[in-house]
């Protein structure tokens, strides 16, 4: 026990050296940096399925369920996007030094408000490799040095993939320990680095609910959060048809095993009798399995009875519950209710009903005529994320670099003294 504490606490060392050394790395570097990773990544293709093939042999091992399998699996198509990702984080503005705002004080004094590092990110996260490169590139480029933590089941796939990471950031100029894997698999790792506030900035836990409520219990640091993913679509008594189907079937459908999918359909009942057994019939041919409360089986036959339970599940699958409600204020009532505040979208012709469901839903995303899959980093224009927050204090949404950032004070003067 105490070796593997040692053994974290010099990861921890490393990392706080590495990110006092970030301050002095112009944002050419990190572009440097960045774009040879991308390349790198597209060179090693080979090496990268080689490794990520070694732990879809082991994932019956590990009980993963099909969406969990998905999320792990790395495909040409899904390299080549995890480098267009990088190359994009590149071409963001750099971020660091930026003057949020600043004024002049009656005495003369320049009072600026600059954008800073974190300084050290603690990343935990489960399944998807993917997550290794956003989370290195984002971190990094917003001049914090990362700790990365990933499942056992993606281990071939994490290390291949930090280890051409690590090998550019030092060919590029970056300090040798900004991007870190945790190279243990033992739960007990987690809980010495979450003790470890003296090195440690924040942690951001990526995965079910379950490791992110350990994490906010354990954690001696500030935690950003990500919680469960019930994203609910509202078909408004003015949804039009066709979009109505078409956005239901892609928020639902696109994929399924990601957190901005759509859990939960609320209808109207002044269209549920034109509109659901449209929407459910074409749900049903992709698959999908619907559970909804008496009106909405009354409708669609095929449904299963609802419960509690369901309107507050995130399935990550092929489940959707239903329900259907009288009026705006029933459908924000239910939402706001079962919602994990993370994505909801409403489906409606009239303005008037859209603000309204805008403003009252309490959630870290509201779209309106556009597919809960929308919340996410890169479509928000943000580049790669880091995850979407549901927490409200300092990051809510998708955390991209400036969510990333602090910010301090910097004052200048002209010899001025307090009187």
């Amino acid at each position: 026990m105490d070796d593997l504490r040692n053994d974290c606490e010099q990861v921890a060392r490393q990392a706080a050296r590495a990110a006092a050394e970030l301050t002095r790395v112009t944002g050419q570097k990190k572009q440097k940096w960045l774009r040879t990773s991308a390349a790198a990544l597209r060179d090693q293709a080979g090496r990268l399925a080689a490794a990520n093939q070694k732990d879809l042999d082991a994932a019956p091992g590990f009980g993963l369920t099909d969406a969990q399998v998905d999320r792990l699996r790395l495909t040409p198509q899904r390299v080549q996007s995890i480098a267009a990702a990088l190359e994009e984080v590149a071409l963001l503005p750099e971020p660091i030094g930026e003057v949020i705002s600043s004024s002049v004080r009656p005495n003369g004094l320049l009072v600026e408000k600059v954008r800073v590092p974190l300084g050290v990110v603690f990343f935990i996260y489960e399944s998807r490799p993917n997550v290794t490169a956003d989370a290195a590139a984002l971190c990094v480029k917003a001049g914090n040095a990362v700790i990365l933590r990933g499942g056992k089941e993606a281990m071939h796939s994490n290390a291949a993939l930090a280890d051409v990471l690590g090998r550019c950031a030092v060919a590029a100029g970056l300090p040798e320990h900004a991007v870190q894997l945790v190279a243990t698999t033992d739960r007990e790792a987690v809980g010495h680095f979450l003790r470890m506030p003296e090195y440690i900035t924040v942690t951001i836990p990526r995965g079910g609910e379950g490791l992110i409520r350990r994490v906010s219990e354990e954690a001696r640091m500030p935690v950003i959060k990500h919680f469960a993913g019930n994203c609910h679509v509202y078909l408004d008594q003015w949804a039009d048809p066709d979009w109505a189907e078409r956005l239901v079937l892609n928020a639902k459908c696109q994929r399924m095993g990601v957190c901005n999918a759509a859990e939960s359909l609320v209808v109207h009942s002044a269209v549920a009798e034109s509109l659901l057994p449209r929407v459910a019939e074409a749900l049903l041919k992709n698959g999908v399995e619907l559970r909804g409360d008496e009106r909405a089986r009354a409708l669609v036959p095929d449904a299963k009875p609802a419960t509690d339970a369901d309107y507050a599940a995130e399935y990550l699958g092929p489940i959707l519950s239903v329900k259907v409600v009288d009026s705006l204020d029933e459908a924000v009532e239910h939402i706001n209710r079962y919602s994990s505040q993370h994505t909801e979208a409403i489906v409606t012709r009239d303005i008037h009903a859209a603000r309204e469901f805008v403003t009252r839903i309490d959630s870290s995303a509201v779209l309106v005529n556009a597919s809960t899959r929308f919340n996410d980093g890169g479509e928000f224009g943000l580049g790669a994320e880091i995850g979407i927050s549901t927490d409200k204090f300092h990051a809510r949404g998708p955390c991209g670099i400036n969510e990333l950032t602090t910010y301090k004070y910097v004052v200048y003067g002209e010899g001025q003294l307090r009187e």
